[in-house]
């Protein structure tokens, strides 16, 4: 019997990790609908290598970086080449390749924040170093037996570990990069950039939220037994629920401020819902969901006007406000609506301060070595293109190519 629940268990994540894997073509098709057509090449080239060069680097010293022994509270024990034949649970090799597709998704989130103004070689710089140091630091805190894991945080599938740290690296990014040309007035004032296709970015929205059911409900890292099948029920429908509510807040707080209800923050509401569930898909109730659910499109909707009207920083599709503020927001709220241990379920403070301390440290690590990765890279080789290659698209300029002709 043994056996028969390992194997369950076993191809129950390496299922999930595929629909996690799914969700790389679905960043890239909400990146390149949301931005324009002659930078699409170059969207899709780096999320391409988002995952290739990722998964490379996380096999390599990654993984071990983020779940070796733990030392000191802060990072794993180091080795290079993951190889090991162990069963843990499931073998060893299952959770290498699920924890890859999450590193992952962390690198690819940067991507649409510094998107159609930056060099393709100083990209593929930092999307190593998020792969290799940055996310695997900050996810041994949590995942790894880390000091944020001793004091109780909690963050069951990534809101923080894996959505928080790539919108932190992106602020950093866009913020050091500069706006787009034309994106901010001679009065300061912002201008909407239309995206080429909001069909491809409704479609990898679409993706995404499938995606999202291997995200979660993966984490549970099991399959056999009554236990993890109640688990697993649970958890999909706390992602659906609070899914659904940020799509349907984000759409009536545009009806409402400006007279229509718009689509690509709608998209975008949905996407707020998913990453703040993450942390606390599996304590909190259907209904607890729907409020996180709420509280995210109603964060997302005026973030982005934070982001882009008071810190002057252009984030072409949003990435910092759906990955960043909703990610912190929804992991905070877990020490509100947790049923085990929330505030409102007679659980005192405690988890919402330990949620908020570990919100804190990680956006600090984040944009602290975010700062020191973008300020190097901008004083030796540039991360940013020249005007004319940014007015003229990356495409053809970078990789020699147009996505569409």
């Amino acid at each position: 019997m043994e056996g028969i629940a390992i194997s369950i268990d076993t191809l129950w994540i390496l299922i999930a990790a595929a629909m996690v894997m799914f969700m790389q073509p679905g960043f890239a098709l909400v990146e390149s609908g949301f931005t324009r057509s002659k930078n699409t090449a170059n969207i899709l080239m780096k999320n391409l290598m988002d995952f290739s060069i990722g998964s490379l680097a996380f096999w390599l010293i990654g993984y071990t970086i983020m779940y070796g022994e733990d030392v000191g509270g802060f990072i794993g024990k180091a080795s290079l080449f993951f190889n090991s034949n162990e069963v843990n649970g499931v073998p060893d090799k299952a959770s290498l390749m699920f924890q890859t597709v999450f590193a992952a998704t962390a690198a690819t989130i940067v991507s649409g924040a510094v998107a159609e103004r930056t060099k393709f070689s100083a990209y593929l710089i930092f999307s190593i170093a998020i792969t290799v140091f940055i996310y695997p630091i900050s996810g041994h805190w949590v995942w790894g037996g880390g000091w944020l894991s001793e004091l109780g945080f909690h963050d069951f599938a990534g809101s923080t570990v894996v959505h928080s740290v790539g919108a932190w690296v992106g602020l950093i990014g866009a913020a050091m990069i500069g706006p787009r040309i034309g994106k901010y007035g001679k009065n300061g004032k912002p201008k909407a950039i239309p995206g080429s296709n909001l069909a491809l970015g409704a479609l990898g929205v679409f993706i995404l939220w499938f995606g999202w059911f291997g995200f979660n409900p993966g984490s549970q890292l099991a399959a056999a037994g009554l236990d993890n099948a109640k688990a697993i029920s649970h958890i999909f429908i706390t992602t659906n629920l609070a899914a659904a509510a940020g799509a349907v807040t984000a759409m009536f707080i545009t009806w409402m401020k400006y007279k229509r209800p718009g689509l690509s923050i709608t998209l975008n509401g949905a996407l707020a819902g998913l990453v703040a569930i993450t942390a606390g898909c599996d304590v909190v109730s259907p209904g607890g969901a729907v409020v996180i659910g709420i509280i995210a499109g109603i964060v997302l909707v005026f973030g982005i006007e934070f982001i882009e009207r008071i810190l002057k920083v252009d984030d072409p599709v949003g990435a910092v406000s759906v990955h960043g503020l909703s990610g912190a927001t929804g992991t905070i709220l877990v020490g509100l609506f947790s049923t085990a241990e929330g505030l409102l379920y007679g659980g005192g403070a405690k988890l919402l301060g330990i949620q908020t301390i570990g919100v804190l440290a990680v956006a600090a690590w984040a944009m602290g070595l975010g700062f020191i990765l973008f300020y190097i890279l901008k004083k030796t080789s540039g991360i940013r293109v020249s005007k004319v290659i940014e007015e003229e698209g990356l495409d053809v300029y970078e990789h020699g190519e147009s996505a569409f002709n």
